[in-house]
């Protein structure tokens, strides 16, 4: 047992937990429960008293079972090849709840292996010099309003991370969505549709209807539901709603003359697109270049949700082993504006049926990853293929490199970047003969590298990348808000530049 837990806040736990590995007890799965269970009220009463979240290596704990801590424990696998015993991240959450902390995101699991591995024999200190920055730093802020206008596929994705995260940091607040009204029951259908998706399953919650007041209550939000035809005829201080952020995601309008409509509305103060702006807007991939937003950039888009899954790998990679040129090919999944079976479409192609074919198209990712990286100006190309599923897509990323790598050491590369840079809600990294698209239905990063698909020959890399392009590009959408909104949580311990970990 030398070596592995040298600590004396941790010393008796972990006695019990070699003692259970070693001799197969039985009841080894019980006392990791009883532990779990020990955990959750602690875990709690830091999201209620400080608004600080927990999470165990990227895997947040909000709302978590008992089931879900000895999870995000077994997933500790990956950055330590053995599973993070429950009785060292115990002490962590027992020493955070005598601090007196600000609002945060904390990882226990990052720590307690941090601590383990340092010269301290005294967690209380080592957790005081690590949290330092937000020790005695609590206090209420009001949140921003948020509207969206548009409630289509993502949309209603956004909502349910809106009401999710605002009981969660409190920073954003979902008011109002604004619609055109199709039907007399348009706000008993908008509410079922939040309410159920055949692709990401039953909203999490409670929601109901105030036909009278055009309000859906979702979780005990309050969504006012404005119908309207223009984007400069709304008045949302009659409803309440002062300096909203509005995210425009019906796609009509992509250029500055279009959504500066928006700002004409009293109540108003940003603008977010959630598609590629035309222009001069400010293209943003949160993670990449989310830095250049000032608060004189009134308009802001969130580029695509392709250029959102390559951007940040194409980045590490870069500046890793540096890409002459590229190809990138998406396997994508379809979309709303293909036809369900063959008739005319504006679009080459596009009017096929779309579940019937694989349609090969244009995408315009390549050449937007430039950019949020001028670097790659000139060196991408870039293709799609819709094929016939709802959701999850792939890209292909084929390079040329400056110089020749090796497959083993690329994945390693990547998997550290996944578990320790600050790009790590933007990339994660998978190592599996089983996974298909389907596993990745949820997924909240930007992209997903599959370590086993990896080809390398030279300087020749071929990389490919899945993502969620609904529910991953949407929660990067919700970070832009909140970075606008000057909302984002800030996180302990604090994470490397993904370059350092080569």
């Amino acid at each position: 047992m030398e070596g592995r837990y040298t600590h004396p806040a941790i010393e008796r736990y972990a006695v019990i937990a070699h003692a259970q590995t070693e001799q197969n007890n039985p009841n080894e799965w019980n006392d990791k429960i009883a532990l779990a269970q020990e955990m959750l009220p602690l875990i709690g009463r830091l999201h209620r008293n400080n608004d600080v979240v927990v999470s165990v290596f990227g895997r947040l704990l909000v709302g978590a079972t008992d089931i879900d801590i000895i999870k995000s424990h077994r997933y500790a696998r990956r950055v330590t090849e053995r599973e993070l015993p429950l009785t060292q991240t115990l002490p962590v959450l027992r020493e955070l709840l005598e601090m007196n902390l600000g609002t945060a995101s904390i990882d226990i699991g990052s720590l307690a292996i941090g601590f383990a591995d340092s010269d301290s024999d005294d967690l209380s200190a080592y957790l005081e010099a690590e949290l330092a920055e937000i020790v005695g730093t609590h206090k209420k802020v009001d949140p921003t309003d948020v509207v969206l206008y548009g409630f289509g596929r993502i949309g209603r994705l956004l909502a349910r991370i809106l009401i999710s995260r605002e009981a969660t940091y409190g920073g954003v607040r979902l008011r109002a969505v604004v619609v055109r009204k199709n039907s007399d029951d348009d706000l008993v259908k908008r509410a079922s549709l939040l309410r159920r998706d055949s692709v990401h399953g039953a909203f999490d919650g409670t929601i109901t209807v105030d036909k009278e007041n055009d309000i859906i209550w979702a979780n005990g939000t309050k969504i006012q539901v404005i119908y309207s035809n223009s984007p400069a005829e709304v008045d949302y201080t009659a409803f309440g709603i002062h300096d909203a952020i509005v995210v425009d995601n019906t796609g009509r309008w992509r250029d500055r003359a279009g959504l500066s409509q928006h700002l004409e509305s009293k109540g108003v103060d940003r603008v977010v697109l959630t598609a590629p702006g035309k222009g001069d807007l400010l293209n943003v991939v949160y993670g990449i270049n989310h830095d250049k937003i000032t608060d004189d950039e009134q308009i802001i888009t969130a580029a695509s949700c392709t250029t959102n899954g390559i951007t940040p790998v194409l980045k590490v990679l870069n500046d890793a082993y540096g890409v002459e040129h590229g190809h990138v090919e998406t396997v994508h999944s379809f979309t709303n504006d293909q036809n369900l079976i063959d008739n005319f479409h504006s679009g080459s192609r596009r009017g096929r049926a779309a579940g019937l074919n694989m349609v090969l198209t244009e995408t315009g990712a390549a050449k937007a990853v430039s950019k949020a990286l001028p670097e790659f100006e000139g060196k991408l190309t870039g293709n799609a293929i819709r094929v016939p599923t709802p959701d999850v897509s792939m890209a292909v990323l084929n390079l040329t490199l400056e110089n020749e790598v090796d497959r083993d050491e690329v994945n390693d590369f990547l998997r550290k970047v996944s578990l320790h840079s600050d790009l790590r809600q933007q990339i994660s990294y998978i190592h599996s003969p089983e996974i298909v698209s389907t596993d990745f239905i949820g997924s909240t990063h930007a992209g997903v590298v599959d370590g086993l698909a990896t080809i390398v020959s030279g300087k020749h890399l071929v990389v490919y990348v899945w993502y969620d392009n609904e529910f991953g590009y949407s929660n990067q959408v919700v970070r832009i808000i909140e970075e606008v909104a000057g909302a984002r949580p800030q996180i302990y311990p604090r994470r490397q530049d993904a370059t350092a970990l080569r």
